[in-house]
Order: C-alpha cells, then structure tokens, then sequence
C-alpha cells in the first residue's frame, strides 16, 4: 500500500490534521486528526510502498512498545487512512 500523495498534514491550532473536502454539495468536509504516533507513521511511510510490519516497525523503532501493542497500533492507523481514503487505489 502507498500514502496518496496529493493529502497534506497542517499543523492548524496545535493539532496535526488533514482536510477532506466533499466532492458535492452533499459531502461534507471531514477532518482527519494525528496524534504523534499516526504523525511519525504517515511521515515515515510517506511516498514508499509499506505493509503492516513497516508500520510495525516503525512504532517499535521510535517507542519502547511490546510488538503485540505496535501491530495493533499500527493496524488501527492503516484502517482509519484507509477508511478516509488517504491510499493510493490498491
């Protein structure tokens, strides 16, 4: 899987986030919020092809956390950007 590069993190009031802007009047814009964790993550794994355990290791490499603990971590923040649609299409 790759990170959709044309979504950009701002820093807005303190908080990391991403604007989703709606395609219609009907859609609503949505905002994605990143904690440092997810932060680090997208920063790392920007602009390369990643699987579940580059994520992995990513947490383990930057935090001192059980493997059980970061492949959790990890696996929720691939579903939410998948969610939001933040990957390229698989």
């Amino acid at each position: 899987m790759k990170i959709n590069p044309i979504y950009k993190v701002r820093k807005v009031a303190g908080e990391n986030i991403i604007l989703l802007q709606g395609k219609t009047s009907e859609d609503l814009t949505r905002v994605v919020a990143f904690n440092d964790s997810a932060l680090l993550m997208w920063n790392e794994l920007m602009g390369k092809e990643f699987s579940l355990d580059d994520a992995v290791q990513v947490l383990m490499d930057n935090y001192e956390v059980e493997e059980s603990v970061a492949r959790a971590d990890a696996q929720k923040w691939i579903d939410n950007i998948r969610e939001n649609n933040l990957l390229l299409a698989e």
